[in-house]
């Protein structure tokens, strides 16, 4: 019998198929050099677990996810590591009578076969059927991210490898694009971009090179081969040649900036350098550019609050400011405000530092302290600019403040940042600064605190009862519960067995009223205006938190973490 007519008897035998089906199977499969099960799922003939869970019972084989599977460091040697990522196998285990265990989730390739048999002196093999993604994230999880480029290192005989820190002696501007420190430094660009992360941290240690992800606002370490701090510094230079940085300069810190696209999309990303102890830190921000924009109805706000602030944005003057620490969605918050309010009759004029996000219709300066472009002084030429509405990124002193005060009360919209605890915090913070109070409370027309939560995943949260008197002594609103039932954390690989996915905002928006008016007036504490805020009808950002947490968007611990413990 031919091999083709064999994987068809094979496929046939599943029941999965018809024989119109097999036969276009089994066709591209051998036309296109992919394997029968990449054929079946990239085709959408049947689920891969499905298949695979079928295709084992024809075959004898095991079917088996590979989510909680532990491994032995021995075992992961029985295979060199670049047949493991070239076929997309995993050693999982190795018996008393030398039958080596191995994931693959094409049983039927030769070639794989062969090479594996070839690799292993002809040893027995076992193998047991798995996903693709589910060998892939195994792979990451026990020989690192980019494990095969770097064994391909370890054999490089360019590098002088001693032993030390800063032992790689040979010039990153000979590597050609196809060089394996250029490959290495795409893959962890790759592999964040994959995981939605918003920053990388490359940070030197003792012994070992750590690289974490910022995913939801929380950071998780990437797992990485042992050998990777033996080319720290070589890693570090592409990085620094990529971002037109002085790769001889390791002394002070320095900023640069990537333009790149991943997967067909534009990313602009910053790179910030810092000398430490065991060499230098990179931590680099990962901004798309061009992609859809949130809208006020994609934020999150309930619909007192979304009301509140469409009607204030639309004012022809005043100052609406949004607080928060860094990394709280405040920038996501005032581009939704822009793009809400930008139209063709609008001139709008924003000073930034840096431009995340690039918008249409508008006017973006980078504001450039280091040349003597200030947020103050492009603040004062855009006055001169007949602009009807102006952002700025942030307001740092008081004659940035001075300035913004002025604008708003000739007649202009002025959007900005502040970084306070609270809605109420930003009136003393301003205060503070050296702002006449009867300017200030003429001029701000709502602030807007907010924070970000994390998103349960929708596809695996699950209903759990909750401890009524436990919610009570966090004041959580117990008589809205419904059958005492709120959501927790699952796991599935939507959401990489996090639970997670995604972010939420919550929010607390004071608009300023003539109660609120008087007391900034009279330079009253931020918590007699956050208390006459929440007499006007204003929610608190744990309030608002807990509101999430009864629509099942999020959790109470997401809630605690990212609110103060006297935030009402």
């Amino acid at each position: 019998m031919s091999e083709r007519n064999f994987i068809s008897s094979l496929l046939a035998r599943t029941e999965l198929f018809s024989d119109v089906q097999i036969a276009e199977i089994v066709g591209v499969s051998r036309e296109s050099g992919e394997s029968i099960t990449s054929v079946i799922v990239s085709n959408d003939f049947v689920e891969e677990n499905d298949f695979l869970e079928a295709f084992g019972k024809v075959l004898n084989l095991p079917f088996m996810r590979l989510a909680d599977v532990d491994i032995e460091p021995e075992v992961l040697d029985l295979i060199p590591t670049k047949a493991v990522f070239q076929y997309n196998i995993i050693p999982l285990s190795l018996d008393d009578n030398g039958t080596i265990h191995i994931a693959t989730n094409d049983p039927v390739d030769l070639s794989v076969n062969n090479a594996v048999r070839l690799v292993t002196n002809s040893a027995r093999i076992c193998w047991i059927l798995s996903p693709s993604q589910d060998i892939s994230s195994t792979i990451k999880r026990f020989y690192g991210l980019g494990a095969e480029t770097v064994d391909k290192l370890m054999n490089d005989e360019r590098f002088d490898m001693l032993d030390g820190v800063d032992n790689l002696h040979i010039d990153i501007n000979e590597f050609d694009q196809e060089a394996s420190i250029v490959k290495f430094v795409n893959q962890v660009v790759w592999e964040a971009c994959q995981q939605d992360a918003t920053d990388i941290h490359m940070e030197p240690m003792e012994d070992r090179l750590r690289i974490r992800y910022r995913i939801d606002g929380v950071l998780h370490e990437a797992p990485m081969p042992p050998q990777l701090n033996r080319f720290q510094a070589a890693i570090i230079s592409r990085i620094k040649v990529m971002a037109n940085l002085d790769i001889a300069e390791k002394r002070i810190p320095m900023d640069g900036r990537i333009g790149t696209r991943v997967k067909g999309e534009d990313l602009d990303i910053r790179v910030s350098t810092m000398p430490t102890i065991y060499g230098e830190s990179i931590s680099l921000r990962l901004l798309r550019r061009g992609g859809e924009f949130i809208t006020i109805e994609d934020l999150g706000m309930d619909k007192r609050d979304e009301d509140v602030v469409t009607k204030i944005i639309h004012k022809p003057n005043g100052i609406v400011l949004v607080t928060g620490p860094t990394g709280s969605g405040k920038s996501t918050s005032l581009y939704s405000f822009l793009h809400e309010i930008n139209k063709t009759d609008i001139r709008i004029m924003t000073a930034e530092d840096p431009i995340e996000y690039e918008m249409a219709g508008i006017n973006q300066v980078l504001v450039r302290p280091d040349i003597g472009l200030t947020f103050a002084k492009t603040l004062r030429t855009f006055l001169r600019q007949d602009p009807d509405v102006i952002m700025v990124g942030e307001i740092r002193d008081f004659e940035t403040s001075e300035i913004a005060i002025q604008a708003s009360l000739t007649g202009h919209l002025v959007f900005s940042t502040l970084h306070t605890n609270d809605a109420a915090g930003a009136f003393t913070r301003l205060l503070d600064m050296g702002v006449e109070p009867y300017l200030l409370a003429s001029a701000v027309e709502a602030v807007i605190a907010q924070r970000l939560v994390r998103r349960l995943c929708p596809n695996c949260r699950k209903p759990i009862e909750q401890d009524i008197e436990f919610l009570k002594g966090l004041e959580f609103p117990v008589e809205e519960l419904k059958d005492n039932i709120i959501y927790e954390v699952g796991s599935c690989d939507k959401c990489r067995k996090t639970g997670f996915k995604g972010r939420r905002g919550i929010f607390e928006v004071l608009p300023v009223t003539e109660d609120i008016e008087s007391l900034v007036i009279t330079r009253s504490s931020s918590s007699e205006i956050k208390a006459q805020g929440l007499k006007d009808g204003m929610r608190s950002l744990r309030d608002d938190g807990w509101r999430k947490v009864l629509n099942g968007t999020t959790i109470i611990d997401e809630v605690l973490r990212v609110t103060e413990e006297d935030n009402r």
